[in-house]
């Protein structure tokens, strides 16, 4: 299921963000809370936003609740303020789906879903999109991911990314890889280095940011990687009202093109 857009040009500069929005749901699944998240996500300010567990469809949420938004969330959140989405299903039930989103301030002229689970517990899947920025050079490729719980899990699905990104990426485009990793435990930074990308918050601080739980984040589980930039600042997004909308703690940054 995939939804395009179009808008207009930039600069050689980027804000990207990345989020896993646990569905729209507060932490413990206390409360909805989705719409507040479209309200915090447009502060954010960012051009792109790479998002993990968004619900495509769920009969038993629309039923419960009544504020609960007619369109899938992607295009709910990215209504008015970024005209492209994409969205890609990852885990399907009975009762709907959830998956991964792209949504971006630039035009997506190409959008694919690989599923990337290895087993039938854990759905797990990746989502690329290829943007279009007005003024550059070459296409920006985007790779939004959620990889599994497990370890061995784990290690397979990155060769799996890296394997797509080295067939389908050309070598001197602009790349952002980014997303829910569950890397607690750091381990899987040395296969990305063959792909020559760099992680914002090690390139600024020297170490992955602390994203969860977002009360008080202890394990540096969200990442973004980049090729092709520069990294100009970094942000985690913390404090009481992000820690009410999910588990996680939003990540940001700001980068420069080819510098």
């Amino acid at each position: 299921m995939i939804h395009l857009g179009k808008t207009i040009g930039s600069s050689g500069a980027l804000t990207v963000a990345t989020y896993n929005i646990h569905k729209g749901f507060s932490h413990f699944n206390r409360r909805m809370v989705v719409h507040d998240l479209r309200d915090r996500l447009r502060m954010m300010g960012a051009d792109i936003m790479f998002l993990q567990e968004v619900v495509g469809h769920n009969a038993r949420h629309v039923e419960a609740h009544p504020q609960w938004p007619e369109a899938p969330q992607h295009e709910f959140l990215a209504e008015t303020q970024w005209p492209a989405a994409a969205y890609a299903r990852n885990a399907v039930y009975a009762h709907g789906h959830h998956g991964n989103a792209i949504l971006s301030r630039y035009p997506l002229i190409r959008c694919d879903h690989e599923d990337i689970s290895t087993n039938s517990v854990e759905k797990r899947g990746l989502l690329h999109a290829e943007i279009e920025v007005p003024g550059w050079p070459q296409n920006l490729h985007c790779v939004c991911v959620h990889l599994g719980l497990f370890g061995r899990s784990r290690r397979k699905q990155v060769e799996a990314v890296c394997a797509r990104i080295e067939a389908l990426v050309p070598d001197g485009a602009p790349l952002v890889l980014a997303g829910d990793f569950n890397d607690w435990g750091h381990r899987i930074g040395d296969p990305l280095r063959e792909l020559d990308v760099h992680e914002v918050f090690e390139t600024v601080r020297g170490r992955p940011a602390r994203s969860f739980p977002a009360r008080l984040p202890i394990l540096r589980l969200d990442r973004i990687y980049v090729r092709g930039f520069s990294v100009h600042s970094v942000d985690v997004h913390r404090g009481a009202e992000w820690a009410r909308l999910s588990d996680h703690a939003p990540l940001a940054a700001h980068l420069i093109l080819g510098a």
